[in-house]
């Protein structure tokens, strides 16, 4: 219980006592005047029933107080449901718009690479056409053919060089086992295991 409603229950029961003690003086009938004529009623009765009339009207209109404002709050509740429902079909609609936009970027972000790498992949293919149409089979057959030219060169050089070594020692006699080697050559430089011959 509140203490607004503890407040009007002490008030109520403090005066239904008040009138439970004093109810013959309430009862007890008086002459009352209506300006325009006069009746004999009991004086506590009438001011209880006015009292009565004014608590009737004061929980009326605290009633229509508090049903204008119920109806205020529905209102207001209602207004603020609209508004979140268009707030939100509006942020709806931002992230449908947004996603739009995503998609319309990743779209072009993919055409952008696709084109990039359909030019690198054309630029390579160029290379390799440039690679295969230069003359580099030319190139390495003169290569080929220098080295070839050498070797034979070589090969000639070598046969003559052989050639010279057998016809220098064509004319050779060795020495026989019996015989050593001199300590120290004899003047003149000749062969102290055997002679040769010129042929």
């Amino acid at each position: 219980m509140s203490l607004r409603s503890l407040f009007l229950l002490l008030v109520g029961a403090a005066i239904v006592t008040f009138i439970g003690v004093n109810w013959a003086e309430m009862t007890r009938p008086t002459d009352l005047s209506l300006i325009f004529m006069e009746i004999r009623a009991p004086l506590g009765l009438v001011l209880i029933g006015l009292m009565a009339l004014l608590s009737a009207v004061f929980v009326a209109l605290v009633a229509y107080q508090q049903g204008t404002v119920l109806v205020e709050t529905r209102r207001h509740a209602k207004e603020l449901s609209i508004q979140r429902e268009l707030a939100d079909k509006a942020e709806a609609s931002r992230f449908t718009d947004l996603r739009a936009h995503l998609d319309q970027e990743v779209a072009r972000l993919s055409g952008v690479i696709e084109n990039h790498t359909r030019e690198t992949l054309a630029r390579v293919d160029r290379a390799e056409m440039g690679l295969r149409d230069r003359p580099v089979d030319s190139e390495i057959a003169r290569l080929v053919q220098a080295v070839e030219n050498h070797n034979r060169d070589l090969h000639s050089r070598v046969d003559r060089l052989e050639m010279g070594l057998r016809e220098g020692l064509a004319g050779y006699i060795p020495a026989p086992a019996t015989v050593r080697p001199a300590s120290l050559p004899p003047v003149g430089g000749a062969d102290p295991v055997g002679s040769a011959t010129p042929g």
